[in-house]
């Protein structure tokens, strides 16, 4: 391999490693619009309070940092499936919300900042 080509993937390789994996990004996410049940189950799994699905416990992991920096590290298709389901939970099961925003927020730090990336609809 040449060393142009080596010093390209090693580029490619670092941007990369700034997002979250694209593996969920086509993450179909209407059977969780459309079913409480398995809404609840995620929220229950995120929780600690009940089984998790091989893709909750993935989004499980991310969750502490994605509430940290915002979302920092995920793709806009990301920011969008992450920004509706979510959405759905507070206007759904608003308790549901305060309980995952409690167990992840403890301290109230990044609170504010979350909800504006919430209300962001152009990001």
């Amino acid at each position: 391999m040449k060393t142009f080509d080596i010093i390209m993937l090693s580029i490619v390789s670092l941007v990369i490693a700034d997002f979250y994996s694209p593996r969920y990004d086509d993450f179909d996410i209407q059977p969780l619009l459309e079913n409480d049940r398995i809404l609840l189950g995620y929220v229950k799994c995120f929780l600690d309070e009940g089984p998790c699905t091989p893709e909750a416990k993935d989004f499980k992991k991310v969750i502490p940092e994605a509430l940290q920096t915002t979302c920092g590290k995920c793709t806009l298709k990301q920011k969008e499936l992450i920004r509706t389901v979510i959405r759905a939970i507070i206007q759904d099961h608003p308790e549901s919300w305060e309980q995952l925003i409690d167990k992840f927020d403890k301290e109230k730090m990044y609170r504010d900042a979350f909800n504006k990336f919430l209300a962001d609809k152009n990001e």
